[in-house]
């Protein structure tokens, strides 16, 4: 990459983002040049099945390209594999790679994602730990996973459970350790929290709550070992670690780029910096979902419809930012989907029966619907949206009635809104 080229746009990052930024940019009919720069070898794939299916061996790589290859080629969108962005020159238009070269862009978008937060313990750089964040990390994994009997995952979120479940179905001794007093606490209830510990140890894994890693313990240049602060030491052969990302922004906040715990960007996705966009895990954006709040979200339909945000907005058809946030989770036979944030929630509701395996959680905020998590409830995720866009007003109640579909409450709930307009408006 001596050589110093010029794209009309400049996608930094090969995830989801980046894919879907030049994916939609020729959606829209934009005929400029366009290149992918990634630091990772391979072509755009899809990062949710790291931790479950492809992990698993369940889906092969070929199965988990976003696009194939013809696709790139064809709409002349080039890939620049292998290479890492270090520094942005937003006056002069160009970003330098850690190999030294350059490159020239008219519009940059910056999807470069985020980092694994890394252990801070003695003994965190061991081989034999690991963190699920590429195709590498996780092929890494599949390759210790025969000599394996004892595994500790380090972090109760998904990603940790996600791969305690996978670890399980192959019949090794898991013990996941989570710092909180309940798994999936910053993100979801308490009645779901109990439901997957449940679970687990139904599965056998050994779920350790309030749970403090001291160090790592050593053999033969290995972890062996993980001891928590109250001095019990659990055998491990393998240590997985899932305590969240640092977003990998580092070079626009040296350009001067606004933002901190990622970068800021307005409703269209635009940095402060010209010409300069950001989509995805790294952007910190308002989030109305969020009252308004400004945080970063980590999930693929974050960080595609952020891209098509971009994409209208370079192609000449600016539209805000306003997605609704949805995502998943598989563990074992269990398919958790959620749509809405439940963020500053005062309320929750449990509909229908956790022991059938099959209820959602309604998460309400002064009486309004703000998010629902559904297992194995396809029909409540797929009509407890609109609850969630218009913020509906049920009776606590009623939503737990499994037997009233939620697009029957949704309409009740639009109707009386409606009713209400018309007696305000008279």
């Amino acid at each position: 990459m001596a050589e110093a080229l010029r794209y009309d746009v400049l996608i930094v990052g090969s995830g989801h983002g980046g894919a879907q930024a030049a994916i939609a940019l020729r959606q829209n009919k934009f005929a400029g040049s366009i290149a992918i720069i990634g630091e990772e070898p391979d072509l755009p794939y899809e990062r949710p099945p790291l931790s479950k299916e492809y992990l698993a061996g369940d889906k092969g790589f070929d199965r988990i390209l976003i696009r194939p290859a013809a696709f790139w080629e064809e709409r002349e969108v080039r890939m620049i594999a292998g290479r890492r962005v270090v520094a942005v020159d937003p006056e002069g238009h160009r970003v330098t790679a850690d190999d030294g070269g350059t490159l020239g862009y008219g519009h940059l978008v910056w999807a470069a994602g985020g980092t694994p937060r890394q252990l801070a313990c003695p003994g965190s750089d061991l081989a034999g730990i690991h963190y699920v964040r590429t195709r590498a990390d996780a092929d890494r994994m599949m390759a210790e996973m025969p000599g394996v009997t004892d595994a500790v995952v380090v972090g109760g979120g998904y990603i940790g459970l996600e791969a305690a479940a996978v670890l399980a179905k192959f019949g090794k001794k898991v013990t996941v350790l989570e710092a909180l007093d309940r798994v999936l606490a910053r993100v979801a209830g308490e009645p779901l929290s109990r439901f997957y510990e449940q679970e687990h140890r139904a599965h056998g894994v050994d779920m350790r709550l309030d749970a403090r890693v001291d160090c790592i313990v050593e053999r033969d240049g290995r972890a062996a070992g993980v001891r928590l602060a109250d001095g019990e030491l659990l055998p491990a052969d393998m240590v997985i670690v899932g305590i969240g990302i640092v977003p990998a922004v580092e070079p626009l906040l040296a350009a001067g780029a606004e933002g901190g715990n990622g970068v800021a960007v307005d409703a269209r996705c635009r940095t402060s910096l010209p010409d300069i966009f950001a989509v995805g895990d790294c952007a910190l954006h308002a989030n109305r979902f969020a009252g308004g709040a400004a945080i970063r979200l980590e999930s693929v339909q974050n960080a595609t419809d952020m891209a098509t945000t971009v994409a209208r907005a370079i192609a000449g058809e600016p539209q805000d930012y306003e997605a609704v946030p949805w995502f998943w989770s598989n563990q074992y036979d269990l398919r958790l989907q959620t749509v809405g944030l439940s963020i500053g929630f005062d309320r929750v509701v449990v509909r229908g029966d956790p022991a059938a395996r099959s209820f959602s959680v309604v998460y309400l905020k002064q009486g309004r619907v703000i998010a629902l998590d559904c297992v194995n409830a396809t029909k409540d995720y797929v009509q407890g949206r609109a609850l969630v866009v218009a913020g509906a007003v049920i009776d606590p109640d009623r939503l737990a009635d499994a037997a009233v579909p939620l697009k029957e409450l949704a309409a009740q709930a639009g109707a009386a809104k409606n009713e209400r307009q018309q007696v305000e408006g008279a």
